[in-house]
């Protein structure tokens, strides 16, 4: 039986496309510099430009692979599925959901028949194909159903307490810190009394923040009113950055601060 084939999209595509683009054209440039001068020097300083450009290339490219376009990396969401109570969750959204990985990614820990909700700015500047279709069609690939909306995770168009679970998958780190707040404010306003809040973190903190993200996330979470159930750091292979995996519940206001 062959793999299930999803397509993710390529990250801030944009900005590595034209960092190539660049490095090629100097590798061009650098080659017909060559071929017009015999000075062993001037040719050793071509021939220098085109090795650190195409170490370039290299290099952007191996980020823009990692992960692959077509990977899940399930691990991690497993980790954070497997501490969230989606057994016995009727709705589920998924805020920053982007092309579906991590709806993918959660979607062997979703019984048949949920409400699946994927939200997204759905802006394809800073994903290639980055669209509400595709976040469909790779859901549908991996067995769910997904609603895909428009919107903002700092202004959801759901109702109070509307969701059992809501998660939230690297991306608030690439809000700004005050958009953070209002952000977790908008997930403790629609999430069910009883339900839960999950979210997985890279070591990462919004522009601007000095905080340790250990200590930013929670602290953070806990001002909009939830209570940390889980906090749990997920070690990776080689010296890539773990993971932080936080389930939270809301118990009460969010701090006005």
């Amino acid at each position: 039986m062959s793999p299930t084939r999803y397509v993710f999209g390529v990250y801030h595509w944009r900005r590595r496309f034209r960092s190539i683009g660049l490095a090629l054209a100097a590798i061009a440039l650098a080659a017909v510099f060559r071929r017009r001068t015999a000075d062993p020097l001037r040719r050793a300083a071509a021939e220098s430009v085109a090795v650190g450009a195409s170490v370039h290339v290299v290099r952007v490219l191996r980020r823009m692979l990692s992960p692959p376009p077509w990977a899940v990396e399930r691990a991690k969401y497993d980790a954070l599925a497997e501490r969230l109570p989606l057994a016995d969750a009727e709705r589920i959204l998924d805020v920053g959901c982007g092309t579906g990985r991590s709806l993918v990614g959660m979607a062997p820990h979703v019984p048949p028949g949920r409400d699946v909700v994927g939200l997204d700015v759905f802006d394809s500047r800073i994903v290639l194909g980055n669209g509400p279709e595709l976040a469909r069609r790779n859901g549908a690939r991996a067995g769910l159903e997904v609603t895909p909306i428009v919107g903002d995770g700092a202004a959801l168009p759901l109702a109070d307490g509307s969701v059992a679970v809501v998660t939230a998958c690297r991306v608030l780190h690439d809000l700004e810190a005050s958009a953070v707040d209002r952000a977790l404010r908008e997930i403790h306003r629609v999430c069910e009394p009883d339900g839960a809040f999950g979210l997985l973190e890279l070591p990462l903190v919004p522009a601007g923040v000095s905080s340790d993200p250990d200590r930013y996330w929670p602290d953070r979470v806990s001002a909009a009113g939830f209570r940390i159930d889980v906090l749990e750091r997920l070690e990776r292979d080689g010296n890539a950055d773990p993971y932080l995996v936080l389930v939270a519940t809301p118990i009460a206001e969010p701090d006005d601060g």
